[in-house]
């Protein structure tokens, strides 16, 4: 990590094994898992930036974020949180943040701002003026983070959820009747180690939903004639891809033109697939696009059941893509 003034730079984020809650809870804090994008915020001198977690610049799509640098008062801070949009109903919504993800340009992005507003929800701190905080334990960040006064401070795009040190279960069970993602559990004493997954922190969630590499896709019939009827879908076994299923549901008509567009310019002759894809009319394109899927399991065939599109991610690396275990697994 190179240092640039106060702060370091190029910072990898963290990450979470997928498991299940621990056995023993004592020793354990829990917070809710946020359905948005992951972004560092590198605050300094009053100005911020925001760098995804495969070091994207991603501040131009959030301007409202950046407001936190005047909160901070000229500190020197660097954040780790979730950029996240919300629905009617408050729940955090993948899809509506969609609107919000690919936007290139400041008056497409301010014309947006409005209908599709995002908060920024910061959960750990790394640096703080001239101290890095990566060797101390998650308590000692998150008696920091709390100390910044950052939760609700004067309307701004951004806060400090809750984090519960008791109840992981009852936790997790209301996340569950409520329609959220899951929950993080996070060991108390966990150090922060950049670009490491670790089990340490571990996501323990409600439904099945992972990434997949979309490496061709299927015409439509009907009224998707001449347009993306299902996507193909993969994930690395080594250096592999292997095929998942078609991907045929839970696309808007503005997604599907959006992913057209993304497409042609990928097309290829050959299936990128290891394994041998059942569709004579099958169009392959070269695996560099990751989408996010909710699915209900996995099939013994090691295809996927009822699965459904929530949108593209441009925060994860296609090569990075693998099977998660899914709930009760």
């Amino acid at each position: 990590m190179a240092e640039a003034g106060r702060l370091p730079q190029g910072v990898v984020p963290m990450l979470a094994t997928s498991g299940e809650l621990p056995p023993d809870e004592d020793g354990w804090a829990f917070e809710i898992k946020w359905d948005g994008v992951r972004a560092l915020a590198y605050v300094e001198d009053g100005a911020v930036h925001l760098e995804s977690r495969n070091l994207n610049d991603i501040t131009p799509r959030y301007p409202e974020v950046t407001g936190i640098g005047g909160t901070l008062a000229g500190r020197a801070a660097l954040l780790d949180g979730e950029v996240v949009a919300f629905d009617e109903s408050g729940r955090p919504s993948f899809g509506r943040l969609q609107g919000r993800m690919h936007l290139a340009g400041e008056r497409a992005v301010s014309g947006r701002m409005a209908t599709a507003p995002v908060l920024y929800l910061i959960f750990d701190i790394l640096h703080l003026d001239d101290t890095s905080l990566l060797d101390q334990p998650w308590t000692a960040r998150r008696a920091v983070l709390e100390s910044l006064e950052l939760d609700g401070a004067a309307g701004g795009s951004w806060r400090v959820p809750a984090a519960h040190l008791a109840d992981g279960a009852a936790l997790h069970a209301a996340t569950k009747s409520q329609g959220l993602e899951g929950i993080l559990a996070k060991r108390q004493s966990s150090l922060y180690l950049p670009g490491r997954r670790t089990r340490d922190w571990l996501k323990v969630k409600n439904v099945c939903r992972q990434e997949f590499v979309i490496g061709g896709w299927l015409p439509g019939a009907g009224n998707r004639l001449n347009r993306i009827g299902a996507l193909l879908a993969g994930v690395y076994d080594g250096d592999d891809l292997r095929f998942c299923g078609k991907v045929g549901t839970g696309f808007t008509d503005k997604e599907l033109v959006a992913l057209s567009s993304r497409l042609a310019p990928l097309s290829r002759s050959d299936s990128p697939f290891a394994d041998h894809v059942a569709y004579r009319a099958a169009r392959f394109v070269e695996p560099v696009l990751v989408a996010d899927v909710d699915f209900t399991e996995w099939t013994s065939g090691g295809t996927l059941r009822h699965p459904s599109y929530k949108g593209l991610r441009d925060d994860k690396a296609a090569s990075e893509v693998v099977r998660e275990p899914t709930p009760g697994t």
